[in-house]
């Protein structure tokens, strides 16, 4: 058994999925997992519905019909004929969400979320499955929600293992392939769906591949595997053959896209490889990560997050900034939901880079000039490099203001006002 996940790039149109199956043919695999996220950008279009809901309700249908319309156009290109079963199943996945809409108050954003942004992968797979079949490749459609056990905690659910294991050995024939969706879960206790947070569709795969022993798990994307950086903002970058779970763990940890952070453990646990390939390329080798060497080539790798907020702190009273202080300051953090990306501390002053996702910023900011002297700098890009030469580092700050600069044995991290 092995696990296929095609990403949104992957399903964007018609083209894309008539490419999916085409992958399915070339590699010839016969035992298969396919985890298909929601198409192109739908997540987003939902997210909009969602939005709608809660602050413009004369724009929800507006909202809802622009990702109707997404859907039917790729139905349309697939299935010239209109009498395809698929057209009213498409539908009543459509007819469910009308129905939330206009039947559900709850004031739960998260809770919201979760069952509106659902709606991406369930249509997208069930495209994906009538679709196989209509090229005469058998395959099984499997709602992830009756397998993927998680507690309440929508947006960012937990996984029980313990049940997830069970249900997928209950649910999944080992044989023969079967098509399932990415992100999605569903509360133990009630099976309201849940989502596993952004990008969680690689997750899934890892999730699918731990429980089922898989040979392999194969992220199927539109480069040619993992690079040493970004080619969006690098202009020369070079392709990583071989990755340690533990180099890709870090490479992750500091922010790199490629892979999802919670993807890499459960694969390590069982030394199930993880391979990153193009699905324009399917039978280029890509990039294993797994057991053995840290990283092949060994070249310094380039991890880049834009519009970060430095913050620096100061006691009012000139004291010492101690344990107390530092832990009030990491409980603020908490709760206003701020991800810290690097900390420096001196005998009288702390500095916290912080990504601001949920825009909390000023009630932040707020809190802590209360108890300390604040400054802060908005829009700053933090730079980690693993395995860095000196040249390449001079070259990255010439002519650039480093707010901060943090060294150790194998990772350099740079806070620059670009």
């Amino acid at each position: 058994m092995k696990i296929f996940k095609f990403g949104g790039a992957s399903v964007k149109d018609a083209k894309g999925v008539i490419n999916l199956a085409s992958v399915i043919e070339t590699t010839a695999e016969k035992n298969l997992i396919v985890i298909v996220s929601a198409m192109g950008k739908m997540t987003n279009s939902l997210e909009n519905v969602v939005s709608n809901y809660f602050s413009n309700a004369s724009e929800v249908d507006a909202a809802v019909s622009e990702v109707y319309n997404y859907h039917h156009k790729i139905l349309s290109e697939l299935f010239p004929n209109s009498s395809h079963p698929v057209y009213k199943d498409i539908q009543q996945i459509f007819k469910k969400l009308t129905y939330f809409l206009k039947n559900t108050r709850s004031k739960n954003h998260s809770f919201v979320y979760d069952q509106i942004v659902s709606v991406g992968e369930l249509a997208s797979t069930t495209i994906v499955s009538a679709y196989l079949s209509e090229v005469h490749i058998k395959n099984t459609f499997l709602d992830v929600r009756s397998c993927i056990k998680t507690d309440a905690n929508h947006r960012d659910a937990n996984v029980d293992w313990e049940v997830t294991q069970q249900q997928i050995k209950a649910h999944v024939n080992p044989k023969g392939i079967t098509v399932t969706q990415g992100f999605l879960g569903a509360e133990d206790t009630n099976n309201f769906t849940t989502t596993l947070g952004r990008e969680g569709s690689d997750y899934t795969a890892a999730i699918f591949g731990y429980c089922l022993n898989a040979e392999n798990v194969t992220i199927w994307k539109d480069v040619p595997g993992v690079l040493n950086a970004d080619p969006r903002f690098f202009s020369k970058t070079q392709l990583l053959h071989h990755i340690s779970y533990r180099e890709a763990i870090e490479l992750a940890f500091y922010g790199a896209s490629v892979i999802h952070p919670k993807t890499l453990q459960p694969l390590q646990r069982k030394e199930i490889p993880l391979f990153v390939k193009s699905f324009l390329n399917p039978l280029d080798p890509g990039t294993c990560v797994g057991k053995g060497v840290t990283l092949d080539p060994k070249v310094s790798c380039f991890i880049l997050k834009k519009n970060q907020v430095l913050i620096s702190l100061q006691s009012l009273d000139f004291s010492f900034m101690m344990e107390n202080n530092i832990s009030e300051v990491f409980n603020l953090l908490h709760l206003y939901k701020m991800r810290v990306e690097l900390i420096q501390n001196s005998a009288i002053s702390f500095s916290v880079c912080v990504d601001n996702k949920f825009n909390n910023l000023e009630p932040l900011l707020s809190e802590l000039r209360k108890k300390f002297k604040v400054k802060w700098n908005e829009g700053v890009t933090l730079y980690t490099i693993r395995h860095s030469k000196p040249s390449e580092i001079k070259a990255l700050t010439d002519n650039k203001l480093v707010m901060v600069k943090q060294e150790s044995r194998d990772t350099v991290q740079l806070v620059i006002k670009e």
